[in-house]
């Protein structure tokens, strides 16, 4: 009976990501409209652009939008792999691809002992409440990178390292998946693979083509995006006669006027307490279970998507894919802050498209809805901070040791001695 319950969520959650991913499909091949800016212009205009210079064998080293590493050029160029479909279409359909991927790993990994597929459920419910952004950005392949590498960590180290390594040069934040291996063996071996295999496409990058890491000149002279948590001083100030205003740099939509650089100076400097905050978690851990790596990615990955500079809404596929990792293991203190990230999701969509009029004036439901999403992100990383903290720091949770004894076999058991 229990194998045929199975059977039957698996096949529900497959019928309900079929339709749900139809409907996205429709959305960026335009049969459906989405009120608000047109989200697809990014692959047909921008990525098509890139795509054009990348092919005469070197990088935009003109364009300022062009802010990603290396790897990313694979990103951009990968509609060469349909050539029957023009360049949009095929960015779509392999966009469809790697989500499917995704979902399959999640589902695949829930299916195992011990392991549940509540993942799988997350991601099928989480990526259509981005809305077509999600099909129409290549941040979801970069995330079925990241989801790839935590899921093949549980037996194999080296696998992970490399696969962050590689999702390194894609978009730099899946260095983030490695921050929680356990210490040891574990450790040496996806770090070492993670150094070797991101060395190694560094250099082939900066050798075969000019302008590899251009991107980090473009990348340090970016603003405060209107979006970011640190932009909300500024849609308040606006209500009092602040004399800032909103302009286009960078690909994105910054504030610019009085106070803005420090502003945004102070977002950096949260972002260096993040990084000093899970540096001490990493020295004072002791209790390194199975599902430690997902749940450390996912809070490193919120820590570090609330205090940037820019939190764009297709950055939301990125807490949302690791969150998903952590559902799928039973042991996982996740859950709490993996719904909020998923009402999150749901109010992004609200701002952008189908709201950013309202945000980019800093009227009143603009107002609101960036408070409400930022504040759901910014609970949902303290909420998954301190859960981590609880769960691997030895006294930081009477009875915590009691609680990890576990019959042999359990998801839930230390994956290494202190």
């Amino acid at each position: 009976m229990t194998v045929r319950t199975d059977a039957s969520g698996r096949a529900l959650s497959l019928a309900v990501w079929g339709l749900t991913r139809a409907v996205l499909l429709l959305c960026v091949f335009k049969v459906f409209t989405v009120p608000g800016p047109d989200v697809t212009s990014d692959v047909s205009v921008i990525y098509r652009g890139w795509y054009e210079v990348l092919r005469t064998g070197t990088y935009p080293l003109d364009d300022v939008t062009w802010q990603y590493p290396p790897a990313a050029a694979l990103a951009v160029l990968s509609p060469d792999l349909l050539p029957f479909l023009e360049y949009a279409s095929a960015f779509f359909v392999l966009v469809l691809l790697c989500d499917a991927l995704v979902f399959g790993l999640l589902l695949y990994a829930g299916s195992r002992p011990g392991m549940r597929d509540a993942g799988a459920w997350l991601w099928v419910a989480g990526v259509p409440l981005l809305g077509p952004t999600v099909y129409a950005r290549y941040d979801l392949m970069v995330t079925a990178v990241a989801v790839a590498a935590l899921l093949a960590g549980v037996r194999h180290p080296r696998v992970m390292g490399a696969l962050a390594a590689f999702g390194t040069l894609l978009k730099v934040w899946p260095v983030l998946v490695l921050v929680g291996t356990a210490k040891g063996r574990a450790t040496r071996g996806s770090w070492s693979a993670a150094a070797v295999t991101g060395a190694v496409l560094a250099l082939v990058a900066a050798v075969a083509v000019p302008g590899a890491f251009a991107f980090l000149t473009f990348q340090r002279d970016r603003g405060l995006e209107i979006e970011s948590l640190g932009a909300l001083v500024f849609h308040v100030a606006r209500q009092f006669g602040w004399e800032g205003r909103v302009e286009l740099r960078y690909g994105s939509m910054e504030f610019a006027g009085p106070h803005v650089a420090l502003v945004s100076t102070l977002a950096l400097a949260l972002s260096v307490l993040a990084f000093g905050w899970l540096l001490v978690w990493r020295i004072r851990a002791r209790t390194f279970a199975v599902h430690t790596p997902a749940d450390a990615a996912f809070t490193a990955v919120l820590l570090f998507t609330v205090t940037s500079r820019v939190i764009s809404p297709q950055y939301m596929v990125w807490p949302l894919g690791v969150a998903a990792v952590c559902l799928v293991f039973r042991g996982s203190r996740m859950a709490l802050p993996a719904c909020l990230v998923l009402v999150a999701t749901a109010v992004t969509l609200l701002e952008f498209p189908l709201g950013f009029v309202h945000v980019v004036n800093s009227d009143g439901e603009g107002l609101e809805l960036m408070a409400v999403r930022n504040g759901l992100l910014l609970a949902a990383t303290l909420s998954a901070g301190r859960r981590l903290w609880r769960d691997t720091v030895p006294g930081a949770r009477r009875g915590r040791a009691a609680e990890r004894v576990s019959p042999a076999g359990r998801e839930d058991t230390p994956a290494s001695a202190p």
